[in-house]
């Protein structure tokens, strides 16, 4: 289901919608304000101000048209109304991104580092080896995920490689596309139409309701979201070799010194 666009040409600031009607526009339409040569000098400011009114929807200031496009996102309610859904989603996704990536290091012939898995995968971008298939699946991998992707039934997931063994990291756009690319759950039980901003506010009100929490990385200041019913798995903070050796070197430095 594709969402309708409402197109509305202003010649004077007075023209421009309320936010109250603004507020009434429904998910399965997008409005469009184009400002005509007269107004266009104030239209960032009024931007800028609808993104600070506007919670719970999309802004788009447009870099080179003279528009502003505003569409509604995932509400509250709704996400509040599907939490069961949000979270068997989240589980199926570390599910499946752990029989993956495992599968994977079984076909490539290959020993995941528990400790940081990404130590282990790195090679193969540092190769130009990052993209290959094996049985129903293509993957590829890039920076701290590996991505894959049903070639029958179009299913996407990204597998994050960088919180230990827990492969359960629920990125907002990855997330989304994961779900929305999986059979089994369609028709959704709600519409998902902005990726990554949807899956924003999904994560954040599953966080608000339980359900979801923060984890730490194997990365400084690097933290993840996943599904709080789950088995705890121990992350471990990764510290290059180099800095190991700097470390002690400092130590046997600081012993040595003289008094």
């Amino acid at each position: 289901m594709k969402r309708t666009t409402e197109i509305i040409t202003i010649n004077s600031i007075d023209q421009i919608p309320s936010l109250e009607e603004i507020r009434k526009i429904p998910r399965t339409k997008t409005l469009k304000i184009i400002f005509e040569n007269s107004v266009q000098n104030q239209r960032e400011s009024i931007g800028q101000n609808f993104k600070k009114q506007l919670q719970g929807f999309q802004v788009g200031i447009h870099l080179l048209n003279p528009e502003i496009n505003i569409a509604k996102l995932i509400t509250d309610q709704e996400i509040e109304e599907h939490q069961l859904f949000f979270e068997n989603c989240a589980k199926d996704y570390r599910e499946l991104g752990e029989k993956l990536i495992f599968k994977l290091a079984e076909q490539l012939k290959i020993t995941i580092n528990s400790d940081c898995p990404w130590i282990t995968f790195n090679q193969f971008l540092k190769n130009n080896k990052q993209a290959g298939k094996f049985e129903e699946w293509r993957y590829f991998f890039h920076g701290f995920h590996c991505g894959f992707e049903n070639k029958k039934t179009g299913q996407m997931i990204e597998v994050p490689l960088v919180f230990g063994l827990e492969f359960g990291d629920l990125d907002p756009y990855f997330f989304t596309n994961f779900i929305k690319s999986t059979p089994h759950y369609k028709p959704l039980p709600m519409k998902i139409y902005e990726d990554y901003a949807d899956g924003v506010r999904i994560n954040e009100k599953m966080l608000s309701l339980g359900k979801f929490e923060h984890i730490n990385s194997n990365f400084k200041n690097h933290t993840g979201i996943v599904v709080t019913d789950r088995e705890k798995i121990e992350i471990k903070e990764y510290i290059p070799e180099e800095q190991t050796a700097k470390r002690k070197f400092s130590f046997w430095k600081f012993t040595r010194r003289k008094f």
